[in-house]
């Protein structure tokens, strides 16, 4: 028995390998960094689905059927009441998700694909008490949902932006959220009830993560010269950096600078203060050494949390919205994994040792 599960293999998977010690994430035989440099959010939804369902699956499909989609999910919106809106967005978009109607094929995966899309910046908007913003079918998925949140048609650079966010935390192994969608999946309840079990696991701290966070971080340190002193007083009373360490990854996250290298555009064409990634270039390089000071038998490197709050936080996201992005990129791999289950695998039921109290002898 390990507790967590920590080692054990519990599927085999054709849809994503994580290598903790080397430091490379594959999905469906290509790597993060070929992936990120040459796909958008379509194409890594292509990639994933290709063979999980009857119908033919190609990226200009998908971004036409998801327009539809998120064309007619937007009459849920309505349903976003006062108590609704009262949730964090994630709660919100979780509840909005539950009316989608529960199903295995392909159009069901499509409407799964495109919900959140919809619903995380309408959620947002009603919350600021400004109006949802109807989609635009004819945009592709990070375009429109850019468009949703600001009222704006977003730039080439925060499309892609966006895209290189949600190709690169599309899947990732068999992690909580996803594990949860397999087990539900092998009960064959249906693609609806495994994203909802999924994003019920995501948006717990210990999973989901809290990129907000490292925004909060930035603030306190407010410039490159103060980031040593910060952030040993913060080592000095036992306070976890946020954005350093995973518990997979014994070297630095690939998605990491995945992300870096997309937020580089958007600083560099002025779309974003410049001076913000230099302090977290500047916090990232003080933290890095003093880890390795502090802690030289951990492996502590910067992992996706860091620069998912940079991006997100350039492209108008919330902090408080972060876990919901997420959740736009991942339900993809969810479904993925949901499928490969439903096809392959058996009912997963693992077995618990007792270790209670025993009944008396008569």
């Amino acid at each position: 028995m390990k507790s967590g599960l920590e080692d054990v293999i519990a599927a085999e998977t054709k849809l994503s390998d994580v290598d903790g010690a080397a430091g490379r994430l594959i999905i469906r035989g290509v790597s993060l960094d070929d992936l990120v440099a040459t796909s958008r959010f379509e194409d890594v939804a292509a990639l994933l689905l290709d063979g999980l369902f009857d119908e033919h699956v190609d990226a200009a499909s998908i971004r036409e059927q998801l327009g539809v989609a998120r064309a007619a999910l937007f009459a849920h919106v309505e349903a976003a009441d006062a108590s609704l809106l009262a949730l964090p967005p994630v709660d919100a978009v979780r509840a909005l998700l539950a009316r989608v109607a529960d199903g295995e094929d392909f159009a069901t995966a499509i409407r799964l694909m495109a919900a959140p899309a919809v619903f995380l910046p309408a959620v947002l908007r009603l919350q600021k008490d400004e109006a949802p913003i109807r989609p635009d079918a004819s945009l592709s998925q990070s375009a429109d949902i850019l468009r949703m949140l600001t009222g704006r048609v977003p730039t080439a650079e925060q499309t892609a932006g966006l895209d290189a966010y949600l190709v690169t935390i599309s899947d990732h192994g068999l992690n909580a959220s996803t594990f949860a969608s397999r087990v539900i999946a092998s009960t064959h309840a249906g693609l609806t009830s495994s994203v909802l079990a999924a994003i019920s696991a995501l948006k717990g701290p210990l999973h989901g993560g809290a990129p907000g966070p490292v925004l909060d971080m930035l603030d306190a340190v407010g410039s490159p010269e103060n980031a040593r002193a910060w952030l040993s007083q913060a080592l000095d009373h036992g306070e976890r950096l946020m954005g350093f360490g995973h518990r997979i990854y014994r070297v630095r996250d690939p998605r990491a600078d995945a992300l870096k290298t997309a937020l580089k555009p958007i600083f560099a064409s002025g779309q974003a203060d410049a001076g913000r990634i230099a302090l977290a270039e500047a916090i990232e390089a003080a933290a890095l050494a003093l880890l390795k000071e502090r802690k030289p038998d951990r492996p502590l490197d910067v992992n996706v949390e860091y620069y998912t709050a940079l991006l997100l936080d350039a492209l108008g996201f919330p902090r408080n919205s972060f876990t919901g992005v997420f959740a736009i990129g991942r339900t993809v791999g969810w479904i993925a994994h949901a499928r490969e289950q439903t096809l392959d695998g058996r009912l997963i039921r693992p077995q618990s040792r007792y270790v209670g109290p025993l009944p008396k002898a008569a």
